[in-house]
């Protein structure tokens, strides 16, 4: 009897709340806190699925991207795709953290570094040598032991280029203006991503960057397929990957909430949050 009553125990606590189970959002979590289930490693020398050095792994309920296999980086560049399906408008959460020190080897720009890909290429169609996925990166950063100013929720264009007010923004990395922070301490990231309108990123719930209309072009990749490099390209939708660029990270959630659904307000299956029509409409 009381599989049946959950339903109707959630159902009377969001009246008593207030909350319409339009209202109600419902997150996603694409880390399970166990395992990888539902993702696929791809690192620069390797073919789709083999976890070198089990770079990415889970210990602790964390997600990690881990070298204490690793003699020396070599640039082996990784990525953990989450191959289940694409998304085109949504939200994305990360809670992170960086520990211990960067791998031998790492490159000095990768200390204290991560990233969250975003309307990324799939993971099947990567090069075995290719370095970095055709996305738009949400750079994660951590401060250094010189004391400088080091913003996280950055974005860095590999092989694609954004927008503000409908002017190209110019070099590889666009700074967020969030604080920095330092040390081993959790931090909370979000973005917003409208398909190929805008993205809006978020840290501990304050906007810190807002850009537009990611598209294919530019440079920072190395060995992908020319074929799937068209430039001008506006990216609406995408594969959302966690990068492995050389110093230890955690992440003790990754969770998403689909802004693509029913709008059909008389629908059982409309949320009042949804900004896009999914596919498959109100079926």
């Amino acid at each position: 009897m009381r599989i049946f009553l959950w339903p109707v125990v959630a159902l009377v606590g969001l009246l008593a709340s207030g909350q319409s189970p339009a209202d109600r959002k419902d997150w996603i979590q694409l880390f399970n806190g166990k395992s990888l289930d539902g993702w696929a490693p791809k690192i620069t020398g390797y073919p789709l699925g083999e976890n070198y050095a089990d770079t990415f792994r889970v210990a602790n309920g964390m997600l990690q991207a881990s070298y204490d296999k690793y003699a020396k980086f070599e640039d082996k560049f990784g990525h953990l795709f989450y191959e289940r399906q694409k998304f085109s408008h949504y939200i994305i959460a990360a809670e992170y953290r960086f520990i211990g020190d960067q791998v031998a080897g790492g490159p000095d720009w990768a200390i204290r570094n991560n990233g969250l890909m975003l309307h990324s290429q799939s993971p099947q169609s990567m090069g075995k040598d290719q370095d970095f996925p055709i996305s738009v990166e949400v750079q994660l950063l951590g401060g250094l032991p010189n004391g400088k100013p080091r913003s996280t929720a950055n974005m860095c264009s590999p092989g694609t280029q954004v927008f503000i007010n409908g002017t190209m923004v110019k070099g590889h990395c666009l700074n967020s203006k969030s604080q920095t922070y330092a040390g081993d301490q959790w931090v909370r990231v979000e973005v917003e991503v409208r398909g190929g309108e805008r993205l809006t990123h978020r840290v501990e719930g304050q906007t810190v960057l807002e850009y537009e209309k990611p598209t294919i072009g530019g440079g920072e990749v190395n060995k992908f397929d020319p074929a799937l490099k068209v430039d001008g390209t506006l990216l609406t939708e995408g594969y959302i990957a966690i990068q492995g660029e050389s110093h230890p990270t955690e992440f003790r959630k990754i969770e998403l909430l689909n802004l693509s659904g029913c709008m059909d307000p008389k629908s059982p299956k409309f949320k009042s949050y949804y900004v896009h029509q999914g596919e498959g409409g109100c079926k």
